[in-house]
């Protein structure tokens, strides 16, 4: 199970997300409470462990803006809120260290009901070419009014789960939106995610995390996943 904890804006919260076993911590560059900047973020990511990844969250930035950022604060993922043609996301991988990793996102209105939509934008994905035959890697967040994120509210699970499951095989699915150490051993359970994103679920305010829900959401995912795999055996 891949955790991120995204909308990291200092050095003290990304090392309690790390020593608690996240894979990523997320920085966004994008307007928002937890908006960052690359020098902030390059000086928190020297403090940080080479194997844990860093990701830069963005929305409607060019793919200019996007690598320059990039560069700038030594990121290794970038994630991705708006449509890119297969040549941008190309070039960025060509552009930046080809080991960098791109998160498409996929947006859901709260409590939609549209699986049949949902499922033809994992279909679109799906049919992607890929790098390196890593299979894609999609986000999937909560859209509400204008805010692709940090909206704290869910999509409907149940809804969704036939597209996750479909598509587990050719995609690396990650769960996002409204997720709360709460609530996350259930989102776990009912889509089988490749991963799961946090960000206003574990804050005490917008752009603070809150260190005892951070490692209790870690705590839950993994052990939620854990489960799952006993079970599957």
């Amino acid at each position: 199970m891949w955790i991120k904890i995204c909308g990291t804006t200092s050095r003290e919260d990304a090392k309690v997300a790390v020593d608690a076993g996240a894979d990523a911590v997320g920085f966004v560059f994008a307007a928002s409470p937890r908006r960052v900047t690359p020098e902030v973020v390059r000086e928190i990511i020297r403090a940080l462990p080479s194997n844990v990844e860093k990701i830069g969250v963005f929305v409607d930035a060019s793919a200019e803006e996007i690598i320059a950022t990039a560069e700038a604060a030594g990121l290794t993922g970038v994630q991705l809120h708006r449509e890119y043609s297969a040549a941008d996301v190309s070039n960025m991988r060509a552009r930046l260290r080809k080991s960098t990793e791109s998160l498409r996102v996929v947006h859901v209105a709260p409590y939609d009901g549209d699986s049949a939509g949902f499922a033809r934008q994992l279909q679109s994905l799906a049919a992607l070419p890929v790098a390196d035959d890593d299979p894609t890697v999609v986000l999937v967040d909560t859209r509400v009014g204008d805010k692709v994120g940090g909206t704290g509210i869910p999509f409907d699970w149940d809804a969704a789960q036939n597209a996750f499951h479909q598509h587990a095989a050719n995609l690396r699915l990650i769960a996002a939106g409204g997720l709360q150490p709460e609530t996350v051993r259930q989102a776990i359970q009912t889509m089988r995610p490749w991963g799961v994103d946090v960000c206003s679920g574990v804050e005490g305010v917008p752009g603070r995390k809150d260190h005892r829900q951070v490692t209790e959401f870690i705590r839950s995912a993994r052990a939620a996943a854990a489960e799952f795999a006993e079970a599957a055996q």
